[in-house]
């Protein structure tokens, strides 16, 4: 039945009718020099969208083709983020480049140095394009030197789920989560159960041991990741994870582990996902990206919540955009950019915004989107994403909370993560595994720099 209402929400949503459908390109004869048609100019767009995400981007494509002669969008899935950005690198100013690009948010200072993009500002004024209702707290992420470098397109932020039927059966109030570190040390020690052979049966709160989550508590607590106001006033030299915030952090996240209320499911945030839905922790933090799924995965088994971030006792809190946005390529003839240009225009759009949000449980990039009927008519049925829109709305933009811009963010959350566990293990206090991530991860930078900086 599911699967029946996405398919019409798809149809509807995109407003695809018969004669639009059937009016493509059917004007044009004959082919191009490179064997495309005739009078249309062909793209291909990079991703990493899988699952659901896959299938909503698949019918904006669709969408855009039917309604757009001239240009053809050829959406290519590449696997992982890791493992689009990885194959990126090989190609990169070769005729084997897409023509855009989708890049996961911590590729961003790459793609930047990587001299392979032409900024989206540029078309943002040839055009005189309105982004004034556009979200400041997303495309601040993206901006640099008063440049927007690339267009958000699939955006999130982490947010708290927890379980209102286990709230209830532990006598907490199922409208009431926690919103500070030592309610959700309290809560947690109540929402843990144990079988009768001793075993926990239900942890009071999970984490994946996922870097970002890390870079998100730094952000919470008004803490920078990288010298140099996160690499936003001038190119960041240094990692600065372990200071107090950092460290902070990491030694809350062992005493809840060391008292045997916070569940490890190790580094895939798909297997924190799936303790959840299967009622084996009755809290978890997780992408707003992910809430959709885990609606519909738990089903009628129980009752889901969601929460702004927990804070530490007087911290500002606040949250970084996390997700990906799209890249236009430098090493493309003019025809192909601008066309690249209206299919990121369009996917923009209030209507494809509102439908993007429907399919995916991704943000809207503008305000606008929320007064179509179709996002209104989502939020009622799925009310935990007010949320997440009104924790970033609530953030106020700082260098924290706006994010740290490094060129070796995918190996420094490796490294972090490491960190992590080697605190869990025993193997190291926080401070000294931060003190050593902080070296690796300085050390890097450094590297890089060397070889990018201009």
């Amino acid at each position: 039945m599911r699967k029946g209402i996405l398919a019409g929400l798809l149809t509807l949503a995109m407003g695809v009718s018969p004669l639009v459908a059937g009016c493509s390109s059917s004007q044009e004869t004959g082919k191009n020099a490179d064997g495309g048609e005739k009078g249309v100019t062909e793209i291909t767009l990079w991703h990493a969208m899988g699952g659901a995400a896959g299938k909503g981007l698949d019918a904006l494509v669709q969408q855009f083709n039917e309604t757009h002669s001239n240009i053809k969008v050829t959406a290519v899935y590449q696997g992982s983020y890791d493992d689009e950005f990885n194959k990126f690198k090989t190609v990169q100013g070769s005729d084997a480049a897409p023509s855009l690009m989708q890049v996961y948010d911590i590729g961003t200072r790459f793609m930047i140095d990587s001299d392979s993009i032409v900024p989206v500002q540029k078309f943002i004024d040839e055009d005189h394009y309105d982004i004034s209702d556009f979200e400041p707290n997303i495309l601040s992420y993206y901006r640099l030197d008063n440049k927007l470098y690339s267009m958000p397109m699939n955006v999130s932020t982490p947010i708290l789920y927890y379980n209102k039927t286990a709230f209830q059966k532990a006598g907490l109030d199922p409208n009431k989560p926690p919103q500070t570190w030592k309610e959700v040390e309290d809560y947690a020690k109540k929402l843990t159960k144990k079988g009768t052979d001793g075993k926990v049966e239900q942890y009071g709160i999970s984490l994946a041991i996922y870097g970002w989550f890390f870079e998100q508590y730094l952000a919470n607590q008004g803490a920078l990741y990288a010298n140099n106001g996160n690499g936003r006033k001038d190119r960041a030299t240094e990692a600065i994870v372990n200071k107090e915030a950092g460290v902070r952090f990491v030694d809350w996240w062992k005493k809840l582990y060391d008292d045997g209320v916070l569940g490890n499911f190790g580094r895939k945030t798909s297997d924190t996902q799936a303790a959840f839905t299967a009622g084996k922790t009755a809290m978890f933090i997780d992408s707003t990206g992910v809430a959709r799924g885990i609606v519909d995965g738990v089903g009628s088994k129980f009752q889901i919540g969601t929460a702004p971030l927990p804070k530490a006792e007087g911290s500002p809190g606040g949250v970084i955009i996390g997700g990906g946005s799209l890249w236009i390529m430098k090493d493309q003839p003019a025809t192909k950019q601008k066309a690249a240009w209206e299919f990121v225009k369009f996917i923009s759009e209030p209507k494809q915004q509102a439908f993007w949000h429907t399919a995916t449980g991704y943000f809207p990039i503008r305000t606008k989107a929320y007064d179509e009927p179709l996002l209104k008519e989502f939020d009622e049925k799925y009310p935990q994403f007010k949320v997440a829109v009104q924790q970033l709305h609530d953030t106020k933009l700082s260098e924290a909370t706006t994010g740290a811009v490094i060129g070796v963010f995918p190996e420094a959350r490796t490294t972090i993560e490491t960190a992590i566990e080697d605190v869990l293990l025993n193997k190291k206090t926080s401070q000294q595994a931060l003190d050593e991530a902080n070296r690796k991860i300085t050390d890097s930078i450094g590297k890089y720099n060397q070889i990018y900086k201009k």
